[in-house]
């Protein structure tokens, strides 16, 4: 049994495939997908270059993983929220501002991927199609049909916003913008910014005397 595996060896090998994506995930962040490089990745990961091709084709393929895998949390919970949503449309939206804030301000790694996603939207815009159809366009399809009854009930205003509900998403990328260029180094009030966010929304939905 001399020649036996070590058993770290064994447990860590099904490991490697996230470590390297996670490594990924941090030199993308911090050099750009064009500047990232892979002997970088395999540094940070503790694997060698040969080791990243045996599980990936190219930086271009580390790249897509590296999104997909690190969507898969935030896949879930979008999951999670449609199907425990509440019926009244002014309280759905409150309650998405609130899942969206909370995304936002909690996990790095969905400001950082929305940020490649548009910074890499001309390199790849069929992970950016597909990123748009998990996590976007469901919360989209259950907005407009339910502005559209609200508006029919009279519950809300008419208004183009049945068209546009891309546009309630505007707090929470003003939010992610400012988080990504400031981060620690200028404090905000997380509470007091989705306060904000939902009385600006809430109340231009609402009928006017």
């Amino acid at each position: 049994m001399a020649n036996a595996p070590r058993p770290e060896k064994v447990k860590r090998k099904p490991e490697r495939p996230g470590e390297i994506l996670a490594a990924a995930f941090e030199e993308f962040v911090r050099h750009g997908y064009a500047a990232a490089r892979l002997e970088d990745v395999a540094v940070r990961a503790g694997v060698t270059k040969g080791t990243i091709y045996f599980h990936f084709h190219n930086k271009e393929e580390v790249f897509i993983q590296m999104v997909r895998e690190l969507s898969k949390p935030l896949h879930e919970k979008t999951e999670q929220f449609l199907q425990n949503k509440p019926a009244n449309v002014l309280e759905f939206i409150s309650a998405y501002l609130e899942f969206c804030h909370g995304l936002i301000f909690e996990d790095r790694s969905v400001r950082e991927i929305l940020r490649l996603l548009i910074s890499e939207a001309t390199r790849f815009p069929e992970l950016v199609d597909e990123h748009t159809a998990l996590f976007i366009e469901p919360i989209f399809q259950h907005l407009r049909s339910d502005l559209t009854a609200a508006a029919q009930a009279g519950t809300i205003r008419p208004s183009p916003i049945v068209d546009f509900p891309d546009l309630l998403l505007s707090p929470v990328m003003a939010l992610n913008i400012f988080l990504l260029l400031f981060s620690d180094r200028k404090p905000l009030d997380a509470k007091l910014h989705l306060e904000a966010a939902k009385d600006l929304l809430l109340r231009g939905l609402l009928p006017r005397d």
